[in-house]
C-alpha cells in the first residue's frame, strides 16, 4: 500500500472516532432495525454459532449476534472506538461470547486458524460503494467464512431514476422577490462534477427506477468493483421538469426460509428516510418531459484513482432513440408503439383461440 493509500485509509478510521457519526448511524432506525431484524429472525444461523463482525463500530451488530445465540463474536474494529466498544459489550454482558479486536480484518488473525458461520457488516457508504469498505468484507469471506457460511447482507442493488430537484432550480428562481437564478446556474455547474447527498421526495421522481447492478457478495470480487457501468433508458411516467439523475440501493439478508420475505434495506424515496439518503446528479439545464417520452443515459462508477475508497460518477446523457429499448416499452418512439401494437394483436388472437377451444 502506497503513501497515499495509507493516508486515505488513516483519515477514513479517525472519520469513525467521532461519535456523532455513530449516533447518526445508531438513531437511523430503518438501517438499525433492518439489521436487528435479519438477525434475530434468523437465530438458525446464529445460534451456537461462530460470527466476524467487519468493521464493528459501537458492537450493536455483534450485540445482535450475541442475543440471537451465537456462541463465539469476533467484532473487528481498526478505530479507537474499539476501547469503546469493550465497554458497551461489557456493560451488557456479553464479554464472554464478544471479543472486541481492535485491527483491521486484512490483518486480523483468529484462535487456531479459525474459521467462521457467519459474517456481518454495515459496510455501505453513499451511493452504495463509497468508503471503499466492501472490499474488507471480501478479504474477510475469503479469509475466513466457511464453505456453507453466511453473508449479512448478502446481495446488493444500485438503482437510478430521472428526477426533478426543486431545492436546486426552484429554490433560486424567486428568493425573497428577487431572481437569483444566476446563483442557482453557477451551483449546478459546480454540482455537476460531483454527486450530491440529499433526500430526494418520492413525488419527485419522473419514471420507474431501473437497476444499475446487483451484486452476489458470495461472488464478486474487488475487481469487479473498479468500475460498473450501465446504460439505462426510461419511459417518462409523469410530465415534468427533468433536472437530475436519482441514485439509491437495497440490501438483502439471507432468510433460512426459502419461501419467507427477505428483510430488505432499502435507502429508496418510496421508503423511510436513512441516513445515506440519496445521491444526486444535477443537470446543468433542466428539461420539461411529458408522459411516455423516453429519456437514456450511461452511468459510470469508477474508483477514483488513488482515493481508491472514493469513486467518480460520470452521467452521459445519449439519445433514446438510438439506444435499445425493453420490449415491450411503453414510451412513444414509433418503433415502440408499433412493436405495442404487434403484441396486442398476438395477444388477442391467442385470447380468441383460447375461447374457440372452450366452446
Amino acid at each position: 500500500m502506497d503513501s497515499m493509500e495509507n493516508k486515505s485509509t488513516k483519515e477514513y478510521f479517525q472519520s469513525y472516532e467521532d461519535i456523532s457519526v455513530h449516533r447518526l448511524m445508531l438513531d437511523d432506525n430503518a438501517r438499525t432495525q433492518a439489521y436487528k431484524q435479519a438477525i434475530l429472525s434468523q437465530v438458525n444461523y446464529f445460534s451456537d454459532k461462530v460470527v466476524l463482525d467487519v468493521g464493528a463500530g459501537t458492537g450493536i451488530l455483534s450485540l445482535f449476534c450475541a442475543q440471537a445465540g451465537a456462541r463465539k463474536v469476533y467484532a473487528v474494529e481498526a478505530s479507537r472506538l474499539s476501547s469503546l466498544a469493550e465497554r458497551i459489550v461489557e456493560t451488557n454482558n456479553f464479554s464472554h461470547i464478544i471479543k472486541v479486536i481492535n485491527n483491521t480484518v486484512e490483518n486480523v488473525c483468529l484462535p487456531e486458524d479459525e474459521k467462521v458461520d457467519v459474517i456481518v457488516s454495515e459496510w455501505m457508504g453513499f451511493y452504495l460503494l463509497h468508503e471503499g469498505m466492501l472490499d474488507s468484507v471480501l478479504t474477510a469471506r475469503d479469509k475466513f467464512l466457511k464453505p456453507d457460511g453466511k453473508l449479512f447482507p448478502d446481495t446488493v442493488s444500485l438503482y437510478s431514476a430521472p428526477c426533478s430537484l426543486p431545492k436546486f432550480y426552484d429554490h433560486w428562481e424567486e428568493f425573497h422577490g428577487l431572481d437569483l437564478s444566476s446563483l442557482g446556474d453557477e451551483e449546478r455547474r459546480l454540482k455537476g462534477s460531483q454527486p450530491d447527498i440529499t433526500e430526494v421526495n418520492k413525488d419527485d421522481l419522473l419514471a420507474s427506477h431501473q437497476l444499475v447492478c446487483e451484486l452476489d457478495l458470495y461472488k464478486t470480487s474487488s475487481k469487479d468493483l473498479d468500475s460498473i457501468s450501465s446504460r439505462q433508458v426510461f419511459t417518462v411516467s409523469r410530465e415534468g421538469r427533468y433536472q437530475g439523475v436519482c441514485i439509491w440501493f437495497n440490501c438483502s439478508f439471507p432468510s433460512i426460509d426459502l419461501d419467507a420475505t427477505r428483510v430488505v434495506l432499502s435507502t429508496s424515496p418510496h421508503c423511510q428516510q436513512t441516513h445515506w439518503k440519496q445521491t444526486v446528479l444535477v443537470l446543468p439545464e433542466e428539461m420539461y418531459v411529458i408522459e411516455g417520452e423516453p429519456l437514456a443515459w450511461e452511468l459510470i462508477l469508477e474508483r477514483g484513482g488513488d482515493d481508491w475508497r472514493h469513486y467518480n460518477i460520470q452521467c452521459t446523457l445519449l439519445d433514446p432513440e438510438e439506444e435499445e429499448h425493453p420490449v415491450p416499452c411503453g414510451c412513444v418512439l414509433p418503433k415502440c408503439c408499433l412493436i405495442r401494437e404487434i403484441i396486442d394483436k398476438h395477444m388477442q388472437t391467442l385470447d380468441s383461440s383460447h375461447l374457440g377451444s372452450q366452446e
